[in-house]
């Protein structure tokens, strides 16, 4: 997996949503499972706060 979510998510929703593998783990500050995450970078482009970042 090559994405984190920070501490700037906002758990707005629009990576849940976005994600074609459901890889979004819900919470205070969402979190990415890397088991289902292909790397697609969806999420990076949907996020409204810039919160999801490459490692």
């Amino acid at each position: 997996m090559a994405f984190k979510i920070t501490d700037e998510c906002l758990a707005c929703g629009t990576c849940l949503e976005s994600c074609p593998n459901e890889a979004i783990i819900e919470g205070d500050i969402y979190k990415i499972d890397a088991d289902k995450c292909e790397d697609c970078g969806t999420c990076i482009e949907e996020c409204p706060t810039g919160a999801i970042i490459e490692e």
